[in-house]
């Protein structure tokens, strides 16, 4: 499959969790505080490669892989690169730099779900939400074991994996999955035609 498709078929399962998560939203009343970044600051971030592919794709696209390699090689936190604190002193206000292109992963946490061990399925939210939005939180807990639909991580992961077993499945700190994303598109086109948005660059 060429990776025009893979983005193709990552962007539209996007779309599709898009809808959904605008509509769980709606019913919740749950959403992220404004200017909030404190989850983007986790060092322990993981996502797969190819939920970046979009955002490599897009690199590639405007020629800028090389120098977003890099910034990678260069960086030594793990926090995800893609984040940009409101100011060095306030790392938990920020945002997304590529909002547009961020990964499953960031699109799921805080209006998606998870299955507990008891099958039952669990809201996967912040302590900020948790405790900012207590009422909110509760009753939608509630409707969420009374059948409120709500996306729920395993069917995203199963149907991302779908598109590409071997990037989909592999699940890495953040900053290495978005680093294996531009290699895996640049490596695609070392051989073959470079797309037609590019033969100007080319």
């Amino acid at each position: 499959m060429s990776i025009e498709r893979k983005v193709k078929l990552v962007e539209n399962l996007f779309y599709q969790l898009e809808q959904q998560t605008a509509q769980f939203q709606k019913t919740s009343g749950i959403d992220c505080v404004a200017g909030c970044g404190k989850c983007c600051t986790h060092p322990a971030i993981e996502a797969s490669p190819l939920e970046f592919l979009p955002w490599a794709f897009h690199l590639f696209l405007n020629d800028e892989t090389e120098k977003m390699l890099d910034t990678i090689n260069e960086k030594q936190s793990p926090t995800c690169l893609l984040y940009t604190p409101l100011s060095i002193i306030d790392s938990n206000s920020g945002s997304c730099s590529n909002y547009k292109y961020r990964g499953l992963i960031c699109r799921l946490f805080g209006s998606a779900a998870n299955t507990d061990k008891y099958g039952k399925l669990r809201l996967t939210t912040c302590k900020i939400i948790k405790e900012g939005q207590v009422d909110k939180y509760n009753n939608t807990a509630e409707a969420i074991n009374h059948g409120l639909s709500v996306p729920v991580f395993t069917d995203y992961y199963m149907q991302l994996n779908q598109i590409d077993f071997h990037l989909g499945n592999q699940i890495l700190p953040v900053n290495k999955a978005l680093k294996i994303a531009i290699e895996e598109v640049l490596q695609y086109y070392a051989y073959r035609p470079f797309p037609n948005k590019l033969k100007k660059i080319a």
